[in-house]
C-alpha cells in the first residue's frame, strides 16, 4: 500500500486538521519553489491531494494561506531565537532553516518583493531581543541592533541566497546538511568572537 496517497474525500471530512496541514505543507513547498506571485492555488491543491476550493474554505484564499505559513514560521522562529539560548546557537539554528521550504519561501519573498507583508512585528521583536542581549552584555553596546539583525540574517541565509558563490568559495555543496553544519559552526564561532566568549 502506498503510504503517500492522498486522503479520500471522506477522510478529509473526518480530519480537517490533517487537510489544513497538507495544504500548509504543500503551499510552503510551492511558495518556496516559485515565489508568491508565480504560485497557483491549483498547484498547491494538487500537491496536497485536495480540492482547490478547500484553500478558500480553510484560509480565505492564497494570501490567507501565505499569512498562516508566516504566522507558523514566526512562532517557531521566536522559539529558536529565545533569549534563553546564546546568540551563537540561535544563529546556527537559523542556518539550518535555509535547507527547508520555509527558508526558500523567505528568500523568494525578499528577492521578488511580491508577497504580503507579514514580518514587521516579528522582526521588531527580534531587534528588541538583540537590544536586550546588549543590555545583558552579550553583545557590544555600540552596535545598532537593527543593522546587526540584518547582518546576522543575511549571514545565516548565505548558503541559500549565495549558493553558487558559497560553492565556489568552499568547493562544497551548500545544499547539504553537512555544509550547513560546518557553516553554522563557523558563524557561531564568529558570534562568540563578537561577544567576547571565545
Amino acid at each position: 500500500m502506498d503510504q503517500r496517497r492522498s486522503p479520500s474525500a471522506s477522510e478529509r471530512k473526518r480530519d480537517p486538521e490533517r487537510t489544513r496541514a497538507l495544504l500548509l505543507e504543500a503551499a510552503a513547498a510551492e511558495f518556496g519553489a516559485k515565489g508568491y506571485a508565480a504560485t497557483r492555488t491549483t498547484d498547491i491543491a494538487a500537491r496536497a491531494g485536495v480540492n482547490k476550493q478547500l484553500i478558500s474554505y480553510y484560509f480565505g484564499g492564497k494570501e490567507g494561506l501565505y499569512k498562516e505559513i508566516a504566522t507558523s514560521w514566526h512562532t517557531s522562529a521566536a522559539e529558536m531565537a529565545s533569549t534563553e539560548q546564546p546568540l551563537d546557537q540561535v544563529l546556527a539554528g537559523f542556518v539550518h532553516t535555509t535547507l527547508t521550504d520555509q527558508g526558500r519561501l523567505w528568500a523568494w519573498s525578499n528577492l521578488a518583493g511580491d508577497s504580503p507583508p507579514v514580518d514587521e512585528a516579528f522582526l521588531r521583536t527580534q531587534v528588541d531581543q538583540l537590544r536586550g542581549r546588549q543590555a545583558a552584555g552579550e553583545l557590544p553596546a555600540d552596535l545598532d541592533p537593527g543593522f546587526l539583525l540584518l547582518a546576522l540574517m543575511a549571514a545565516a541565509a548565505a548558503p541559500l541566497t549565495l549558493r553558487q558563490t558559497a560553492g565556489q568559495i568552499t568547493g562544497e555543496d551548500p545544499a547539504t546538511p553537512e555544509f550547513a553544519q560546518r557553516y553554522a559552526d563557523q558563524l557561531a564561532l564568529l558570534v562568540r568572537h563578537l561577544s567576547g566568549r571565545t
